[in-house]
């Protein structure tokens, strides 16, 4: 049977300046007018990252907008929300952060089974004439199906 999955939003921006080696599936602590934040699709996480402090992993720079319809009891947009992991995949990763280079970089943000989960993915960052390969490889790509499209179609 196929798992219920709903996409929220993804960082496009994230595999473009990095190298995605592995990815990991977290659950992520949430205050009660955040989910409804989340759900509605009212967040921004273009600059976030992972952090590992005492054995727990954090994500920073996540902005959840303020939910509309809300009273008074709202929640801090900018606060720092606590990813949740098996202790030896953050031992893991607390290794592998270690190394040079590597850091941990939300992917995608999405509904599965009605809880709010997160793609952390363990990074590395893309020097410039990478970015460049990337981009000369996708024209590519987009030049041999537009040339494949016009010799069905003629």
């Amino acid at each position: 049977m196929e798992e219920a999955v709903k996409i929220i939003a993804t960082n496009r921006k994230a595999r473009f300046n990095y190298t995605v080696t592995d990815t990991y599936e977290c659950g992520i602590v949430l205050e009660g007018t955040e989910v409804k934040s989340v759900k509605a699709g009212n967040i921004s996480f273009v600059d976030s990252f992972a952090l590992i402090e005492n054995g727990e992993v954090w994500v920073q720079n996540f902005h959840i907008s303020e939910y509309a319809y809300s009273s008074v009891f709202n929640h801090d947009p900018d606060r720092k929300k606590k990813l949740l992991l098996h202790r030896e995949e953050i031992k893991r990763l607390q290794r592998k952060v270690d190394e040079k280079g590597f850091t941990l970089v939300p992917l995608d943000f999405y509904l599965k089974h009605g809880l709010v989960k997160v793609k952390l993915g363990l990074c590395k960052g893309k020097k410039e004439f990478d970015k460049r390969a990337d981009i000369k490889d996708r024209d590519v790509k987009r030049e041999i199906a537009r040339e494949f499209r016009n010799r069905q179609d003629g």
